[in-house]
């Protein structure tokens, strides 16, 4: 399955913040900056932007699946999650339980930009969206001693990872999986940049970003945010993505390791594997894709991507 749970944090009182002076920059509005200074940090560490550099960023995510031990039910019996006809949801308090979903956590200091999963989603190359891929066969309702949900979808699925496996079948016979990618890539000050609105990410648009070298991480914000690609249900080949001489450009100018971008390929559908070629025969960059960056500034953020740790597994 696919699975990166992406955080954005700013200022907190359980640990030790700097202040950094920074600038954050908008290439929509012609490449303009504008200077600010605030104070950037993550929990459970200090986030020390790289030296010599006015402009950083950062993101959070984790993954994690509980076990639970549950008594297996009949097939006839097993019922979708979540909701279901056929298992009612009840309870024996009297209070109404209603549970708190958060995009943005910490008073505004953490953003989640990674998309829940939903059965209206986008699904590569569908009209339908993902459909349903989450089943409940054993219920506490239904006799079981716990809830023991099923999971079944698309690696290629909402926020997720490239591996080198994904488009070079040497590198997926050779195990260049999920697995093996560099948690220090995955992790660490990342730049959240918007790029212009009327174009594909050429060359002539990475120039246009004047991304400082040093600069390992970039989160780009297209148009396809503006449209909410993201919350349609229908795949969009019209998406924005990286253009072959983009990719080529960013991979020969730029110290940039970790490329984030926000619909379901980083690639743009008409150089799909060209540009993907590009970005991974090195097995250096690292592709994010599906991000959810809506309603959150440019700039310096810190990035904790952990995706699920699989083998075999070239996207996740």
């Amino acid at each position: 399955m696919a699975s990166n749970d992406t955080l954005l944090n700013k200022e907190t009182e359980q640990v030790t913040v700097d202040t950094v002076d920074h600038r954050t920059y908008s290439a929509g509005e012609h490449g303009e900056e504008k200077t600010t200074t605030e104070n950037i940090q993550v929990v459970h560490e200090q986030v020390v932007p790289p030296p010599q550099h006015d402009e950083h960023s950062k993101v959070d995510s984790d993954a994690a699946a509980p076990a639970h031990a549950a008594t297996p039910v009949a097939t006839s019996d097993s019922c979708k999650a979540y909701p279901s006809e056929s298992c009612k949801a009840w309870n024996t308090v009297d209070e109404e339980l209603v549970p708190e979903r958060r995009e943005v956590h910490g008073g505004g200091r953490i953003f989640d930009i990674s998309h829940t999963y939903r059965t209206t989603m986008p699904s590569w190359g569908s009209t339908e969206g993902l459909g349903q891929f989450l089943w409940l066969p054993a219920s506490i309702k239904n006799g079981s001693l716990a809830n023991n949900s099923e999971m079944k979808l698309p690696t290629h699925t909402g926020t997720h990872v490239d591996a080198p496996g994904h488009v070079f079948d040497h590198y997926f016979d050779a195990g260049f999986d999920v697995d093996t990618l560099d948690l220090e890539v995955l992790n660490g000050p990342a730049f959240l940049v918007d790029v212009p609105r009327n174009s594909n990410i050429t060359a002539e648009v990475m120039k246009s970003l004047h991304i400082p070298k040093g600069v390992k991480r970039v989160l780009f914000r297209t148009l396809n945010t503006d449209r909410k690609l993201m919350w349609k249900t229908e795949f969009d080949t019209s998406y924005v993505g990286f253009m072959k001489d983009g990719a080529k450009w960013l991979v020969e100018n730029t110290d940039i390791k970790l490329v984030g971008i926000d619909y379901l390929s980083a690639a743009a559908y008409d150089d799909l594997l060209p540009s993907h070629y590009v970005f991974l025969e090195g097995r250096e960059i690292i592709l994010v894709e599906g991000l959810k960056l809506d309603d959150i500034e440019a700039g310096l953020y810190n990035v904790h991507c952990l995706p699920l740790r699989s083998m075999f597994e070239e996207l996740l």
